[in-house]
């Protein structure tokens, strides 16, 4: 059983992420097997994660994912030598009701939290912040720190001596260091796949980590990974699982179709399902044997353009619709599902013209939450669901039969999600998993 530890911050944009890839990247470059996870609903930040070890990066989330789910996760970091789970938001950031937040998940894996601070605009007041975090919960360990964006030798030395009477370790303190910001857009980092020469980025980040940060001893606090259930889990629990949509799948992925938690795409494989998938993009088109399309998230507002000169790829779609294959959409591919795409100019471009659906991009207004959702559809999901919803984008119309009534994470209620005729429905739910009542 590998040792694993908890990558958490004091709040959002403290750098974890960039600085969990590097840490990655650099125990891999010492031969260590390693392993990863992301602490929430994310889609972009695992993707960087899983490249930096050219591996998979499971999300762990402790308020959409059941049990089942997070022993799959649970087991696939114990086998590693080493593996690292970063936090999501502040430390102690989650829903209102109920547990989710970074905490939570050290707490049920009995792992040390390194805490990242963002040291840019603070002297010696870093020491009663750190203190508050440190003594806040006497259920989690946090083992020590990592300062981020300093200013200078004499910063350093001012915060190393602040914290000092903590008697908590500083692994290392990192100057700011421009030329090692990724690049950002409306739902948070640009895809890793869009970078140009990721290794090479990811690799001067590590190199840049193992100057400043002493990774013998960070590496020395980490913990055997425990799992909620020592029993080995040999057998998926058909009932708490997302059944899979068919027997063969056919999945779009490219840069407008890319999010897709790869946790029901594993379990769906175990379940025996054929995955087969698909670019848009590049002209490609859903092998007419499969029985179901999944058209996941992504950015289709920024490639308006293109997608509505696939006639091809529309036309396919609705002729396996005709053939009653299970068309099914999440967020912005359930936005491709409809009529026209309006993007930020204002433009009206023609969608894939499966659901009576127009959405916008032009005033661009976010919403973002946890989400319960209950249907009774074709889908071939329990009839209650967890989810959460992020996107910019609104419907100008959508006509038709819901998909989903929701709530949020406290039970206060949603409008309606999505539509629905027949075998063809979307909505903007990103559905994580079945709810745990239906265990």
């Amino acid at each position: 059983m590998g040792t694993a530890l908890v990558i958490a911050a004091t709040h959002s944009g403290a750098g974890k992420s960039l600085i969990t890839m590097a840490l990655l990247r650099a125990f891999k470059q010492r031969g260590l097997n390693m392993a990863v996870a992301k602490t929430g609903p994310d889609y972009i930040d695992p993707a960087f994660h899983a490249k930096a070890i050219n591996s998979v990066c499971y999300n762990f989330d402790l308020w959409a994912m059941n049990d089942d789910s997070l022993n799959m996760v649970e087991q696939h970091l114990a086998r590693a030598d080493m593996a690292i789970i970063e936090g999501v938001l502040g430390l102690f950031d989650g829903p209102v009701k109920g547990i989710g937040s970074t905490a939570d998940v050290a707490k049920r894996l009995n792992l040390p939290v390194i805490l990242v601070v963002d040291a840019g605009a603070m002297g010696q007041s870093v020491a009663a912040l750190i203190q508050g975090f440190v003594n806040f919960r006497s259920d989690i360990e946090v083992a020590g720190i990592i300062f981020n964006n300093i200013g200078s030798a004499r910063h350093e030395k001012m915060l190393r001596a602040a914290v000092k009477p903590l008697n908590l370790e500083v692994f290392g303190c990192l100057a700011r260091h421009n030329d090692m910001l990724l690049p950002a857009r409306h739902l948070g980092l640009k895809q890793a796949d869009e970078m140009v020469n990721f290794d090479g980025f990811i690799d001067r980040a590590a190199n840049y980590i193992k100057q400043h940060i002493d990774l013998d001893s960070l590496a020395s606090k980490a913990k055997p990974c425990l799992t909620k259930s020592k029993a080995t889990v040999n057998k998926l629990n058909k009932k708490s699982a997302l059944q899979p949509l068919g027997q063969k799948i056919a999945i779009a992925k490219d840069a407008a179709f890319a999010f897709c938690y790869p946790h029901i795409l594993q379990k769906w494989r175990d379940m025996g399902a054929e995955l087969s998938f698909f670019s848009p993009l590049d002209n490609e088109m859903p092998n007419l044997a499969a029985d179901a399309v999944y058209l996941p998230g992504g950015y289709p507002e920024l490639f308006a353009p293109q997608l509505a000169s696939k006639f091809e790829l529309g036309a396919r779609l609705r002729q396996m619709a005709k053939a009653d294959k299970l068309i099914y959409g999440e967020c912005g591919g359930y936005m491709c599902m409809g009529e026209a795409l309006v993007d930020k100019k204002g433009v009206a471009h023609k969608m894939f013209g499966l659901l009576d659906l127009v959405t916008s991009f032009e005033k661009p207004k976010r919403h973002l939450g946890y989400r319960q959702l209950s249907h009774n559809s074709a889908l071939p999901w329990a009839s209650e669901l967890n989810g959460h919803e992020f996107h910019y984008t609104h419907a100008l119309k959508a006509v038709g039969e819901a998909l989903f009534s929701a709530t949020d994470a406290e039970a206060v209620g949603q409008p309606d999600m999505g539509l629905k005729n027949g075998r063809i429905m979307g909505s903007y739910a990103h559905v994580i998993d079945v709810a745990s009542d239906n265990d």
